[in-house]
C-alpha cells in the first residue's frame, strides 16, 4: 500500500505543478515549492504525512484494509459516484482502532498501564487492543455511558470506573489517576499518534479510490478529519476534504471562528460520539491546514441519512457515524450541480449504535423523511366521527400507527373532539395529498413538525406551511 501511495504522491505533484494556481484552489491545497513558507509550517505540525505513513506500516499485520464498496443506490439517489469507506467493519465497530493500537505501539517502555476518559468507541478499542498486547488498560467512562458498552470493555479486561456525570468530569478524574498510579492518559481524540493512526484511513481510500474527488468527513473533537486530510492532500491536492458536525455540538465550527479551541455549550445529539466541547488543539492544528470546509448538519438530517443506510445498504450505522453522507443527500452541502458526478468517499465510521436509541433514530429520519406524519384533527364527537375520519385515512392510503382521543383540551365547540393521529405514509407527496383530502372533507387540521409540534385549540385547516 504505502508503495501505492507514493506512486500516487509523485503523480499528483507533478499534475498539480503543472496547474496554474487560482482562485479554485483552496489555500489548504497549496503545499509544493510554490509555498516554502507554507510547507515549513506543514512541516512543523503535530503530526505530519510521515508519521500517517509510519502508522500505517505499523497497523498493516493487526488491521487490514476495510472495504471501501461502491455503492449503487447511494449514487443512483445523489447523482454522484459514492463510495463508503466502511470503518464499522473493525472488530470493535468503529475507526477508533487505528488511533488505539497506533498509540499503545508508540508508547515509551516503562509505562505501567494506560488511562482514558471514554463513553464509548474509543474506550472499546483501547480496551481490545490493550489485552491483545497486554497493556493493562483503565477506563473512567461517564455515568451516562451505555450498558452495552460498558460490559464490553469489561469483557476485555479493562479496569472500569464509573465516575462524572459527562466526558468532561470523567477526564478530570481520570487525570487524577493518571497522576497518582503513574499512568499514561490516551486521549482519543488529540494525541498524535492517535492522528495519525486515523490518518491511516486517508492512505487506504486513495489506495481504493484512486480517481476520487471528494472525501467528507465528520468531525467531533477534530482528530480522525485532521489525520485523513493530511494524508489525502499530501497525496493528491486536487481532491477536497469536507468536514460535517453536528450543529448541536459545534466545536471545530466555533474553533475556526476564534482561531482556536473554544469550549462550546454541546446539547444531546443523535450522533453522541461527535458531541465535544472542545476540539484537540494538535489537531485544530493539522485540521485548519487542510480542510478545505466544514458544514453544519440539523438532527432530522442524520436520521434521515442513518435511514438511507440501513434501507439501501443494509447497514447499521450510529448517528456519527453516518453523518457525512448527509452532506450529499438531497437538500445537502454538497448537493449542488458542480459536484454531480464527482466521485465521493465517505466514511462510515462507526457502528455501535444501541438498539433502543436506533428505534428512536428510525422512528426521526420516518418522520423527516415524510414517512411517519402526526396531526390533529378536530371531529364530530357523535356516533361515527372517528370512523368517517378513519374511513378517509384507509381510503388514502394511511395507514394509523397510533391514535388518540381528546376531549379535555378543545376549548370551542362541545359537540367536537380532538384526535390525534400517527400515520405511516410513503412520502412528501402523499402527505400533501392526505392533507388536501382532509382540507376538502372541511376537517380542520394541523399537522405537526419536529420542530413545531401543534398545541392547543385547533382553528385553521390543513396546510403545505404547517407541516
Amino acid at each position: 500500500m504505502l508503495l501505492t501511495a507514493a506512486t500516487r504522491l509523485g503523480r499528483s505533484a507533478a499534475r498539480f505543478r503543472s496547474t496554474p494556481i487560482s482562485s479554485s484552489l483552496s489555500p489548504s491545497s497549496l503545499t509544493f515549492s510554490s509555498e516554502p513558507e507554507r510547507a515549513a509550517r506543514l512541516a512543523d505540525l503535530p503530526v505530519t504525512y510521515g508519521d500517517i505513513a509510519r502508522a500505517q506500516l505499523a497497523l498493516k499485520k493487526h488491521l487490514p484494509p476495510t472495504p471501501c464498496p461502491h455503492s449503487h443506490f447511494l449514487s443512483e439517489l445523489t447523482g454522484m459516484n459514492v463510495y463508503l469507506k466502511l470503518e464499522l467493519n473493525q472488530f470493535t465497530g468503529s475507526f477508533k482502532e487505528r488511533g488505539a493500537r497506533n498509540a499503545l505501539i508508540t508508547m515509551e517502555e516503562g509505562v505501567e498501564g494506560v488511562i482514558a476518559a471514554s463513553a464509548g468507541n474509543h474506550a472499546l478499542a483501547l480496551s481490545y487492543h490493550g489485552a491483545q498486547m497486554g497493556v493493562p488498560v483503565t477506563v473512567v467512562m461517564p455515568t451516562v455511558a451505555p450498558l452495552a458498552k460498558v460490559d464490553k470493555c469489561r469483557k476485555f479486561g479493562a479496569n472500569i470506573i464509573i465516575k462524572g456525570g459527562n466526558i468532561g468530569e470523567s477526564k478530570e478524574y481520570a487525570d487524577e489517576i493518571a497522576a497518582a498510579e503513574g499512568l499514561k492518559y490516551i486521549n482519543g481524540y488529540d494525541d498524535p499518534p492517535i492522528v495519525a493512526g486515523a490518518g491511516t484511513i486517508g492512505i487506504e481510500i486513495m489506495d481504493q479510490v484512486p480517481e476520487v474527488d471528494i472525501v467528507v468527513v465528520p468531525v467531533g473533537g477534530a482528530g480522525l478529519i485532521a489525520g485523513v486530510s493530511c494524508a489525502v492532500k499530501t497525496l493528491d491536492p486536487n481532491v477536497k476534504v469536507f468536514g460535517v458536525e453536528p450543529e448541536f455540538a459545534a466545536s471545530y465550527t466555533k474553533a475556526l471562528k476564534h482561531g482556536e479551541p473554544t469550549f462550546t455549550e454541546v446539547t444531546p445529539t443523535l450522533a453522541d460520539g461527535l458531541a465535544v466541547p472542545t476540539v484537540g488543539p494538535h489537531a485544530f492544528k493539522v485540521a485548519k491546514e487542510y480542510v478545505d470546509e466544514t458544514f453544519l448538519c440539523e438532527e432530522k438530517d442524520i436520521a434521515i441519512a442513518c435511514l438511507r443506510l440501513i434501507e439501501n445498504e443494509k447497514m447499521v450505522a450510529e448517528g456519527g457515524g453516518a453523518i457525512g453522507l448527509t452532506a450529499i443527500l438531497p437538500g445537502g452541502a454538497l448537493d449542488k450541480p458542480e459536484y454531480k458526478g464527482k466521485t465521493v468517499v465517505i466514511p462510515i465510521c462507526g457502528g455501535n449504535i444501541d438498539t433502543t436509541t436506533l428505534g428512536r433514530v428510525i422512528d426521526r429520519g420516518l418522520a423527516a423523511d415524510y414517512r411517519l406524519v402526526r396531526f390533529i384533527a378536530t371531529v364530530s364527537d357523535r356516533p361515527g366521527g372517528i370512523a368517517k375520519l378513519t374511513r378517509l385515512l384507509a381510503d388514502e392510503g394511511a395507514s394509523v400507527k397510533d391514535i388518540y382521543h381528546e376531549r379535555s383540551w378543545l376549548h370551542s365547540s362541545v359537540s367536537n373532539v380532538q384526535m390525534r393521529c400517527v400515520v405511516e405514509m410513503r412520502g412528501r407527496e402523499h402527505t400533501e395529498a392526505l392533507m388536501a383530502a382532509l382540507e376538502r372533507e372541511g376537517y380542520p387540521v394541523v399537522f405537526e413538525t419536529m420542530e413545531q409540534p401543534a398545541a392547543g385549540d385547533i382553528e385553521g385547516t390543513a396546510s403545505v406551511e404547517n407541516y
